[in-house]
């Protein structure tokens, strides 16, 4: 079995999955076990709503559409000194390679990176520290001791970074409104792609301060749902229509400026952008308590 005790550097550290299902715990096991094996990591931690017990498996209706949300399993696998993974390379391993299809969030980083941002204080790793469950430790090198954040320096760094990435995100929105005027959607298109990344990353920063190493909406969208149910709706994904509606926005990136083959329409452009002002509306909204939360804290 690979879940192992952790020694004495990290002691304080959770290594129990006894708080979950045994069909949860079999199936993280079989999850790290994949990681090990393709990856040969220094360690897996999960961390997350499965990681403090708040997990969520909901299936609903609302304004006469099905909807479900679910709780990921969230990984930060942190590789040898100077190894270089991607998100995408070991995510791709542990979603297809294992044959499962499983919901999965994975953040890499190697072991001086992790460390580096533990001593300085960098709340996502800290919070990770303290709550995530050490599976798998290769016992090679120990994990640093997190320096404590006092709340104003979480709220000013959360501050700074709702001011930068939020504002970029409106005057993305601007830009692709101007295209959609001049009929240019494929030029919107991009845009729009734009202003949800940053948007997305805007609400990761804000609540983790971190951002992923991404472009992908896919993506993004995923790590974003563990603050907000209702930002996750806006893109629901329940129909083929909704599937293709966000496959035109993730697909703005790139094909929208080189693949002579994308094509958008006015009304899917104003769709889009009816959706994008509402993920800024909600972004907005929680990501201003979020930082009032620091300063109260």
């Amino acid at each position: 079995m690979l879940l192992s005790c952790a020694w004495n550097q990290i002691q304080f550290m959770n290594t129990s999955l006894a708080h979950l299902p045994k069909d949860k715990q079999d199936l993280i096991h079989y999850l790290v076990d994949t990681i090990v094996e393709r990856i040969a990591p220094e360690k897996v931690i999960l961390y997350g709503s499965y990681a403090t017990g708040k997990w969520v498996e909901d299936e609903y209706m609302e304004d006469g559409r099905q909807l479900d949300y679910k709780s990921d399993y969230d990984f930060l696998v942190i590789t040898k000194a100077g190894e270089r993974r991607s998100d995408y390379e070991v995510q791709e391993i542990i979603e297809h390679r294992s044959g499962l299809n499983t919901n999965v969030s994975a953040i890499t980083h190697d072991i001086e990176y992790v460390n580096g941002k533990l001593s300085d204080g960098q709340y996502f790793f800290a919070d990770i520290q303290k709550e995530g469950i050490m599976l798998y430790d290769a016992k090679n090198v120990a994990l640093a001791e997190k320096r404590e954040l006092a709340p104003e320096e979480k709220r000013a760094m959360a501050q700074e970074d709702f001011d930068n990435w939020f504002k970029s995100s409106v005057d993305f929105l601007r830009g692709a409104v101007f295209y959609q005027e001049d009929s240019n959607y494929k030029k919107a298109a991009f845009l729009l792609h734009q202003a949800a990344e940053h948007i997305y990353n805007t609400v990761i920063l804000v609540f983790r301060g971190y951002k992923p190493k991404t472009h992908n909406l896919t993506k993004l969208r995923r790590y974003a749902k563990h603050f907000s149910k209702e930002l996750t709706q806006v893109f629901p994904l329940n129909t083929i229509d909704e599937k293709n509606l966000f496959e035109l926005l993730r697909k703005g990136y790139v094909e929208a400026r080189y693949d002579k083959k994308y094509n958008i329409s006015s009304d899917e452009i104003d769709t889009l952008i009816n959706r994008v002002k509402n993920l800024q509306t909600i972004t907005e909204k929680i990501c201003k308590d979020k930082i009032a939360s620091f300063k109260n804290s």
